[in-house]
């Protein structure tokens, strides 16, 4: 299932979900403008290499600032390897930033998003010590963000396409039957990438899982007031959670 839209007003404009996929499209706009040697060298020197962080023994870019290694853990994080890395990335970051931004209010979104996009790394690079393959793109602080909304908004309505065959499927399913789903998938591909490796290759999938949980448990800590309800949002959640909007 690939999400289209998600049927959920947001109160305010979301400045900073905006913020962060100009940054991101400006990145890859200069990469564009690199030659594949330097492109490579580009990620080497600013994508999340576990090995940095996890091996004694690697000797990796040995002529690097020392700080450096630490400011990959957010460089990393606007770094994309191609159109479709980008254009999917910042498709969902779209579809689910926006409300939970609204919750969160622009600058408590942007560390949320940051630290958990540094959490979910450091869960790949914990469950893949000696990688030396740099790691680039949004993906894991934007399944915090999916993690926050599923825990947030879960029967808010996702609108998705499902290619059966050659005909285009398009329904609404509600965002914890999707959010639970989209989980599974990136959870159960992680453990066959162990068992079998480079069979689902190149992708991240423990980022998605640990920024995924970063983002159920932590948005807590950077909500506005608790975090509490909209007036008009008590109907639908305080109900079913016993919530008393006094």
């Amino acid at each position: 299932m690939i999400p289209l839209q998600d049927i959920l007003p947001r109160r305010k404009p979301p400045v900073m979900t905006w913020l962060i996929i100009l940054i991101n499209a400006l990145v890859f706009f200069h990469e564009l403008h690199l030659t594949p040697y330097q492109r490579e060298i580009f990620f080497q020197t600013w994508g999340f290499i576990p090995a940095r962080f996890f091996s004694s023994t690697a000797t990796l870019l040995v002529t690097e600032p020392f700080y450096q290694k630490y400011l990959t853990l957010i460089t990393h994080l606007f770094i994309h390897g191609s159109w479709f890395h980008i254009i999917g990335n910042m498709w969902t970051l779209w579809i689910f930033g926006d409300n939970v931004e609204d919750r969160l209010g622009p600058f408590r979104f942007l560390v949320f998003y940051l630290v958990c996009g540094i959490l979910a790394s450091l869960f790949h690079g914990y469950v893949y010590p000696n990688s030396t393959i740099p790691v680039v793109g949004a993906s894991g602080a934007i399944s915090a963000v999916m993690g926050a909304y599923f825990v947030m908004y879960p029967f808010a309505r996702i609108v998705v396409l499902f290619p059966l065959l050659f005909i285009p499927l398009i329904f609404e399913v509600p965002a914890f039957l999707f959010l639970i789903y989209w989980f599974f998938i990136q959870f159960y591909s992680g453990l066959f990438s162990l068992v079998v490796p480079g069979g689902v290759g190149g992708i991240a999938w423990f980022a998605h899982v640990g920024g995924f949980v970063s983002g159920m448990v932590l948005h807590k800590v950077f909500c506005r007031k608790g975090c509490r309800f909209y007036p008009d949002e008590y109907t639908v959640f305080g109900s079913l959670f016993g919530i008393d909007k006094d």
